[in-house]
Formats: C-alpha cells, structure tokens, sequence
C-alpha cells in the first residue's frame, strides 16, 4: 500500500485559502446579493400574503410606509417595525401557533392545508383593512359555496318544499346563529383587541362595546310592502330569504362588530379556503361531515293558516277526490278532557291523522298532517348536480325529480 503524507492530509483538513473562483455573471451575482439579506431588515419585518404570489420590493416598501406613517424610508429600513405596529399578526407566526396546529387536527385537515391561510380566515375585516390579509374575500366565497351545496340538497332532497320552508331550513343548516354555534364547537377563541403580538390561532376582530348601537352596515331595513315577495327573496335578498340584501364583508372594515359576526365569518372564510387550497371534493366531504350531519326536523318548520283549504286545492289540482273528515275514535266526550281522533280521507285513502280536544281541532291537525306528508315526500334515489363537476364517468348520474311548486291560494 502507498502511504499518504500527513502534511498531505493536514493541508486537505485545515484547507486555509479557498481556490479561487470565477467571477459570477450579474445576474447571478444580484440574486446571491438579494439571498444574503439581513434577516432584521425591512424585507423580512414587513408581511407577505400566504395565499398569493410574493410581491416585489416597491410593494413592500409601499407597505412599510403606510404601517410607519410618516417615517422616511431610511428610517424604516435601519429599524424593524415593531409587531405592536401591525393590525394583524404577522403570516410567518401561523408555523409558531399551537393553536393553529391544534385546530387543524381538530378538523381531521390535511397537512398539506397552510396554516398561514388557516390564520387568515380568522382575521376579520374590522381588525385588518387590507384585503389582502383578512378573510373577506374567502368569505365571500365561502358564503356561495355553502348556500349553493345547502341549497341543492334541499331541493333534490326534498323537491316538494314550500320555498318559506326552505329558506328557514336553509337559515337553520348555515345561519349567522348555526355558523356561530359550529364555531364555539370548532374551540375558537377569540382575542380582547386584535394585533400583531396576539396569538395567530385567536379569532381577531374589533369588539362592539356594550351599549352601542349596532353599525349603519348591519342593521336591516326593511323593504316596501309591495316589494317582499318571492321572487324578491330570492332574486335580490340572500339564501335566507330576507328582506334586503346582506352586508358586504368589505364594508365592515374598521368597523365594531358583535362576536357573532366575526365567528359566522371565519366559518365560511373556512369554506372558502378549503375550496381555493384542496378543491371542491374535500370541500363537499367537509360539509357532510361537519353541517348535513346535525339533525333538523325539518316538519316542525310548517306553519299552515287554512290547511283545511289548502288540503282541497291541492286535492283539486292533482285530481284527486275531495278530502272529508272522518271520526276514526273518541275518549272522554262528556268529561273534562276529551280526546277525538279524525282521519282526512281522499276516497278510501287515508291522507292525514290527527288528535285534538275538540273535533274541529282534530281535523285541523289531520289535515296539517296530509300537507306534511305530501311536501316532505324523499326520492328513493337523490344524485345532486355537484357530484358530477369533474367526473369523467356520468353514467351514475340519475336526473332529480322536479315537482310543480306548493299550493297557492
């Protein structure tokens, strides 16, 4: 064997000059320049967007002024800007929460799911102006994907519903109530004041004292009298089929909001994150999972003035014989607390049943009953029209039965 010489060996280890190196071109050298930035300075303290492309150093310098008011340039550059200074916490905070962590498990969402957007849906408009890192652009989005997927399952779920039964089955599923009640169950907690120290994982929003009035942007006007119709709620009002049109999220920036807003907000800012980030199929899985598995009796939701009358519309409009009231048994005529039981029948079919104290009252509720039956009516088989977006195969589609519409009188 040949033997190395240790001087050999120990000037290969101690290596005291490097070799020397070509010149880098300036392009080369100009992006090794712009890697080696100080990690204090103004590039890295200011934010940068999680959901969209990075901007370029005008942006950024644009940015640092309006955070430092009327500081010079130089200035900002030599100091960091302090967190205290910024509106929201910074995006580069959501790796260091454990409550964003936490809250991801608590969903069952993949990892692949940024906490940095995870964080930006719980920025509301009035902690943060800027468009571009609070959630009312998500939630705008979010807000049309829940009402369209409620709204379908509904209607091929149960195609016989009176449209005021749906718009308060559509308020009871995703309502500012329902979504603020998932939120609470979700452990979302939220932060006294809002800023850039406070924890990503906290809801951030500017609080309405207590005592005051609600904002010009939330409070509700009701419309003509002429105008609230139908087509009304549902051309011009939202999927609740209120009387006017919902506030945009945009027009609450810097403005005091109930609890209750702000959490409704981040759900569906939550929605609409899921949607840009992992796409509609996980979206529909989480909405299954997490709002079509709450249980809602959906009969409780009629309210029939004249179901006696609108029982023989209907009767005359499908064709079918005229309903007539028969006393099917009594208990107790002449004490103190009858009971009768009368049946709706439509010749020998029996349409409705229902018990009362006095017989009026039991055909009342017999026929109550018959209405319900016939507009709660459930297809065998439902295919809803979102579950063919992207599928190749179609041949599982089944059309939807489609009916005629409730009774009018």
């Amino acid at each position: 064997m040949k033997r190395i010489p240790i001087s050999r060996c120990a000037s290969q280890l101690l290596a005291p000059s490097p070799l020397p190196r070509r010149p880098l071109c300036p392009y080369a050298a100009a992006k090794h320049a712009r890697r080696s930035i100080v990690p204090h300075s103004h590039r890295v303290q200011a934010r940068f967007q999680s959901t969209v492309a990075v901007p370029d150093e005008g942006d950024l310098e644009l940015e640092m002024a309006a955070h430092s008011g009327p500081a010079s340039t130089s200035h900002s550059r030599s100091e960091p800007l302090p967190l205290e200074s910024l509106p929201s916490p910074h995006p580069s905070a959501a790796e260091r929460s454990t409550r964003l962590h936490a809250l991801r498990s608590r969903l069952s969402l993949p990892t692949r799911f940024p906490l940095q957007a995870l964080a930006r849906t719980l920025v509301h408009p009035s902690a943060d102006a800027n468009p571009a890192f609070n959630n009312a652009s998500l939630s705008i989005l979010g807000r049309q994907l829940l009402g369209y997927y409620m709204t379908e399952w509904l209607l091929c779920t149960y195609p016989r519903l009176p449209m005021d039964v749906i718009f308060a089955a559509i308020e009871a599923y995703i309502g500012p109530k329902a979504l603020a009640t998932v939120a609470s169950e979700w452990g979302i907690e939220a932060a006294e004041e809002p800023g850039g120290e406070i924890d990503s994982g906290l809801l951030q929003f500017k609080r309405i004292r207590t005592g005051d009035d609600l904002p010009a942007a939330l409070r509700r006007q009701a419309p003509w009298k002429w105008n609230v119709t139908t087509t009304h709620k549902i051309m011009t009002t939202d999927e609740f089929g209120s009387e006017d049109a919902p506030p945009s999220p945009h027009a609450l920036e810097k403005t005091p909001v109930p609890s209750e807003e702000a959490a409704q907000a981040f759900v569906r800012a939550l929605i609409g994150a899921l949607h840009v980030h992992l796409g509609s199929p996980l979206v529909k899985r989480f909405f299954r999972d997490h709002f079509l598995s709450r249980h809602l009796d959906i009969s409780t939701l009629f309210d029939f003035r004249t179901p006696t009358r609108d029982l023989s519309h209907l009767c005359a409009r499908e064709g079918f014989e005229s309903p007539v009231a028969r006393l099917i048994s009594e208990t107790g005529r002449l004490s103190r607390h009858p009971v009768f039981i009368v049946g709706v029948y439509s010749g020998r079919d029996k349409l409705g049943e229902g018990a009362g104290s006095s017989l009026d009252e039991a055909r009342v509720r017999a026929a109550a009953a018959a209405l319900k039956a016939w507009y709660l009516y459930k297809p065998a088989e439902v295919t809803v029209p979102s579950s063919m977006e992207g599928a190749l195969d179609t041949s599982t589609w089944r059309p939807n039965y489609v009916d005629c519409g409730e009774v009018i009188v």
